[in-house]
């Protein structure tokens, strides 16, 4: 919760105050100082502290959007707490429309970083100590890599109740239940005893209107929740829940058609993909294991043998 006195950065925010801040990423070697833009809303009323947060990975512009529409709505204005929003968090990926920092590290995995290790731990590091402790409530936005397209989905554990909870409450039309995986943001703030909740949507270097509605939405939705906002939790039909899931994987290399869409649900021994060489000799069938909820798409033209490109459920509630 936030207390009387709230210092982030080196300065103080005071109650009803907006402030944006920038915590420096790198000094380049053109004496230039590269920095990220942090956004700080304070409302005169104690409350919670919630991060937003978009472009973990530089070239997933979904969430970046996502986290820019709060901010034009002025939804992260709250009525209680306080509302930290980072609307590109790899700015050097951004800058360069790639998933990597520029040492080819994925920043997403490398937390908690280091005060000596790669820029990408360094910077890790700056944020574990100078912005984690500071915060009670996360929500990260990702979008599909690779070529492919997630539809809407928000991914915690489903064993812990809490976060079970949170899932449900964001309103995303699947929760997945998703292990945390070593190094990664997600794993660093819960080992501080932190609640994050990750949304996932789209794809790499594209805008999805739709997707961005959705996190938009389920934003909302979660400080309605945690009474940052006045409202109640906008009601929507129940998620489903993915206990667990698995990649279907391309079996002949070919130029790869789906024949479903994103979010569909299929039934066993139906067909939902073509796969066919560039003379006109072969077209294969790509067929549906068992009934299934389909929540990621590979949106590549051309595909090799194995490639993932079809993510569905296994086990639904």
């Amino acid at each position: 919760m936030s207390d009387k006195t709230f210092r982030i950065l080196g300065r103080e925010i005071k109650k009803g105050e907006s402030v944006v801040m920038e915590i420096e990423v790198a000094k380049l070697h053109t004496r230039n100082k590269l920095t990220m833009p942090v956004i700080i809303e304070r409302a005169t009323r104690e409350g919670p502290v919630l991060l937003l947060m978009g472009g973990v990975h530089g070239d997933e512009t979904n969430g970046v959007a996502i986290v820019r529409d709060i901010i034009r709505k002025g939804y992260n204005k709250p009525k209680s707490g306080i509302v930290i929003c980072i609307p590109v968090f790899n700015v050097f990926g951004y800058l360069n429309q790639q998933r990597e920092f520029p040492d080819g590290r994925d920043l997403n995995r490398v937390f908690p970083g280091t005060a000596k290790g790669s820029l990408a731990s360094q910077f890790a590091y700056k944020f574990t100590k100078e912005i984690a402790p500071l915060v009670d409530y996360i929500l990260d936005f990702h979008t599909g890599g690779a070529g492919r397209e997630n539809y809407p989905n928000v991914r915690c554990v489903f064993q812990e109740e809490k976060s079970l909870e949170m899932a449900r409450v964001f309103g995303a039309p699947f929760v997945v239940n998703s292990s945390y995986i070593a190094k990664s943001i997600r794993e660093a703030v819960h080992k501080m005893g932190k609640h994050l909740l990750l949304f996932e949507g789209g794809k790499s270097l594209a805008l999805d209107p739709f997707v961005i509605n959705c996190g938009v939405e389920g934003a909302l939705n979660f400080m309605r929740y945690l009474k940052m906002k006045d409202g109640k939790v906008k009601s929507k039909p129940d998620p489903v829940l993915i206990k667990k899931s698995k990649w279907i994987r391309a079996p002949h290399a070919g130029l790869f058609l789906s024949l479903v869409k994103n979010g569909s649900w299929v039934k066993h021994k139906s067909v939902i993909g073509i796969i066919s060489d560039p003379y006109g000799e072969f077209e294969k069938k790509v067929i549906a294991p068992f009934d299934c909820h389909i929540f990621g798409l590979n949106t590549a033209p051309i595909v090799n043998k194995g490639d993932a490109i079809f993510h569905v459920s296994m086990e639904v509630s």
